[in-house]
């Protein structure tokens, strides 16, 4: 049959573009290695150029496929599955979405890391000649692992990967739908299946590109020690450690930027949940950091080579994992945003095994254990296709022959190191972190350890809880061990100059975090004493690190910012670990339910009594704000309904607006999708977001206020029973809406009285301000009789002495349940990020000017 309509051209360039790549990643990968492996200095640029030319085809492939789907996605050609299902029409309105739409699939993510592998690898070959064929040999054949995810061919009944440029109608063959050549112009494949609606949110187009420059930057160091391995050289440390500076700021960019859009788009009540997806990304950062600090060691003094090599290692192939968990559906029922859908299990699974033997392979040195690795490698791998179990089994058994190896191989200095040596003390906290990785690691894997050993461990009922519990005394070491260890020399400190060093910002640190104790009310009591008292230690920790190094920057380096990279960068940790601690024990629900209407049930997520009920127009008592639901409306530019809400500080002062907002969920997900708004003070954040809504529609209300004269002890009807106006009230006592600082109020008391005998209260009224003369009228509300009375005018004596406009309308039905927090000094979070990065960046251009320096 002859389609209509259908661009086949772009998709077939495309999928020629990717067998393209994969053939070029191959000859890449085995022409480096032989460069590696020649020694023949003229053999060895011979296979160098021939490695280049091959890794700038793989290059040009990965550029060309991108813009190939690119095209296909902003063009709309839905004759592509990948189009079809990650995209619409109505994003045309909203462009900056299609490159969201580009990555919500996993093909578009693995095609995301090629690419920034490509960047970081020409950027490598110009910087690195010495390493650049063992490095480029472990990221070529990484490019080989992500070009077989993109193929979607077939070798006998197995298929490699998934094409992103497959037909629609042959990833759906068979459906009715196409037997009709015309079928793009039906509605349904037209308009497209849309983008995730948690993915319509700007940070999704800024925070992929970082988090996955993060995850391919990881395998540099990796390359480094893989070189290290092959070549048996240890010189690799010194010219890794500006990349390995690179990647932990790449990375902790990322998943921060993650943490940015969890507070923006994904509503659970911050910006760190614990969430599986999140502790996947966080967990080789912290073996990033432990490697960059063992690796400052060894430079200096010759220890901690091994550790090294192992937290580089370790840390590559827990970006592997991570992309395991996420991609293989795992986590489909404990994380709201991990990958599902195209199952690539045994891939995934085959090259993270291939990873973790491979670099145990290269560990060892004779052939006898070359021999016994290879074997073991295939017997316990091919056994995974017999049962799951040996997935873990194969794993643990690669991890302890590379752990044999490079304990038997690598050298070490056998004495022991003071215990006033920076060295020994910088050690202590890589184990620290390596520790916290290891515990992360665990919880965040029950999913994996349930389906091996037909487990049903469920998840924490109270998940940030069961993992700060444990997290919190990691961050009070690490906390004092970025306040002190710089404050210490390398190899060993007189005691008496240590101290003297310590005293002021440890007295100074006392004060302050005790300050922050006694007045700053942080009583966070949900969890008992103890948890509380962990918290306050906490404190003085995180405040002890950034008053340590802020002065070790002032006095120790004379204020010297070029070479205070690495105390910028512990500065920026502790001002994140003080803004964490802040902002997480001082977080306040501001929105407790006064109305004592409860609109949703109770559930794990979400509690009524912490969900304040609005109804439209309706000033509603929240603490210390009153709160108004004032109107909502529908943006067809993003298709999202805004919620318009006021917030009157009782005070006076604090006033201010909130725009939340919801937006269909989609992708089989039912219901809406709430995206929070807040308003920033220096004090913090005031974070709102709508939990559910029920409304009638607005355009269609029609009615209008009719208007009626009356005087006192007079009786008007409506359409369901009578009103009276019992009396006139100047400035009330009790009244349920506060009148601002000058105002004098004017109310109407008056008594409605249904058909079926039930009596409301409505007191419609003005209020006039004396200092300005401006006029403020003050309508009033009875929901349950769908009736709003307000003061018009003074009317004339002979026809009434007081004008009201009485309306009856549906839009009473009109409510939503705002969930609202307090987030105290938020802003040290983000500030601390930032302040970090910097560090990281001044750290690189610090070592890449010695490095040269020392080259001259």
């Amino acid at each position: 049959m002859e389609y209509v309509g259908e661009h086949l051209l772009p998709g077939q360039l495309g999928h020629f573009f990717a067998v393209l790549s994969l053939v070029a990643s191959l000859i890449a990968t085995i022409a480096f290695f032989k460069a590696n492996k020649t020694a023949d200095l003229k053999d060895r640029q011979s296979w160098l150029k021939f490695a280049r030319m091959a890794f700038l085809v793989e290059t040009i492939s990965v550029i060309s496929i991108y813009l190939f789907l690119y095209h296909i996605i902003s063009n709309h050609y839905h004759e592509y599955f990948y189009a079809w299902n990650h995209s619409s029409r109505a994003l045309s309105l909203q462009p900056q979405y299609l490159l969201a739409s580009f990555w919500e699939g996993q093909e578009g993510s693995f095609m995301l890391w090629n690419f920034w592998h490509c960047v970081l690898g020409w950027v490598f070959i110009l910087r690195n000649k010495k390493w650049e064929a063992p490095v480029m040999t472990v990221i070529s054949f990484a490019q080989f692992c992500i070009a077989t995810m993109l193929v979607g061919i077939y070798i006998f009944d197995v298929r490699l990967g998934n094409d992103p440029f497959i037909l629609l109608r042959h990833q759906m063959a068979g459906a009715p739908i196409f037997d009709n050549p015309e079928y793009l112009n039906l509605p349904r494949i037209k308009e497209g299946n849309d983008l995730n609606s948690l993915l319509q949110n700007y940070w999704m187009v800024i925070h992929p590109p970082i988090l996955f420059l993060g995850f391919a930057s990881t395998i540099i160091p990796f390359g480094f020690a893989f070189g290290g391995l092959v070549n048996k050289d240890n010189s690799w440390t010194k010219p890794a450690l500006s990349w390995v500076s690179f990647s932990a700021a790449a990375l902790g960019t990322g998943v921060m930027m993650g943490a940015a859009w969890a507070y923006e788009s994904l509503s659970f009540g911050g910006y760190w949940a614990w969430d599986p997806v999140e502790n996947a990304s966080m967990v080789p950062w912290l073996l990033l950091v432990a490697g960059l600090h063992t690796n400052l060691v060894y430079n200096h003094t010759g220890y901690s080579l091994k550790s090294t090599y192992f937290f580089y290692i370790l840390g590559f192939v827990l970006i592997l994992y991570s992309t395991f968990l996420t991609r293989t559906g795992i986590l489909g029922d404990t994380s709201v945003h991990a990958f599902t859908g195209a199952d690539m299990t045994e891939q995934l699974y085959l090259f993270l095994t291939v990873f973790i033997w491979g670099a145990a392979l290269f560990a060892s040195r004779t052939k006898n254990e070359r021999m016994l690795v290879t074997g073991a490698a295939i017997i316990i791998t091919g056994c995974y296709y017999f049962h799951i179990v040996f997935a873990l089994a194969s794993c643990l058994i690669a991890f302890a022959f590379l752990f044999y190896f490079l304990n038997k191989y690598i050298p070490s200095i056998k004495k022991e190191e003071s215990t006033y040596s920076r060295e020994f003390w910088m050690f202590i906290g890589a184990l620290v972190f390596f520790l916290s990785a290891v515990i992360i690691t665990y919880q965040t894997s029950l999913p994996v350890i349930n389906r091996i050993f037909n487990q049903q461990h469920a998840d924490a009922e109270d998940r940030e809880f069961s993992y700060n519990q444990i997290q919190i005394f990691i961050a009070i070491i690490i906390g004092v061990l970025t306040a002190i260890t710089q404050y210490f020399k390398y190899k060993n400190t007189q005691k008496s100059f240590f101290y003297k060093k310590v005293l002021l910002p440890t007295i100074i640190a006392l004060i302050v975090s005790l300050s922050i104790s006694i007045f700053g009310n942080i009583d966070y009591d949900k969890h008992g004493i103890g948890f509380l008292a962990a918290i306050h230690i906490a404190l003085f920790a995180s405040v002890y690190a950034v008053i340590a190094n802020a002065m070790y920057i002032w006095v120790g380096l004379k204020g010297k910012m070029k070479g205070a990279g690495g105390s910028l960068t512990h500065f920026g940790f502790a001002l994140f670990l003080l803004g964490v601690l802040i902002s997480s024990s001082k977080k306040t629900v501001l929105s407790q339910n006064t109305t004592g209407i409860a609109v949703f049930e109770k559930t794990k997520d979400q509690d009524p009594a912490e969900n304040i009920t609005l109804f439209k127009g309706i000033r509603t008592d929240m603490g210390k704000y009153n709160v108004t639901y004032l109107r909502d409306t529908a943006n067809d530019f993003d298709r999202k309904k805004y919620f318009e809400v006021k917030f009157e500080g009782k005070d006076g002062k604090d006033n201010f607006f909130l725009y939340p907002d919801v937006l269909k969920n989609n992708k089989g997900q039912e219901g809406f999708a709430p995206n929070p708004a807040k308003e920033h003070y220096f004090w913090g954040d005031v974070y709102a977001y709508a939990t559910s809504w029920v409304g009638s529609e607005a355009v269609n209300d029609t009615s209008s206020f009719r208007t009626v004269n009356i005087n006192k002890g007079d009786s008007i009807f409506y359409s369901n029973g009578i009103i009276v106006l019992k009396e006139v009230v100047v400035n009330p006592e009790h009244y349920k809406r506060a009148t601002l600082p000058g105002e004098t109020a004017v109310m109407l008391d008056m008594n409605v009285t249904a058909k079926d005998g039930r009596q409301y209260t409505v007191q419609p009224g003005f209020a006039i301000n004396m200092r300005d003369s401006s006029f403020r009228n003050l309508p009033d509300t009875v929901i349950a009789q769908s009736l709003i009375v307000r003061f018009e005018k003074l009317g004339e004596e002979e026809k009434g002495a007081m004008q009201i406009g009485i309306k009856e309308t549906s839009n009473l039905n009109d409510l939503m349940t705002l969930k609202v927090y307090a987030f105290p000094m938020v802003w040290l979070v983000w500030l601390g990020v930032i302040i970090m990065v910097l560090g990281f960046v001044l750290s690189i251009i610090q070592r890449t000017r010695k490095i040269r320096l020392t080259a001259v």
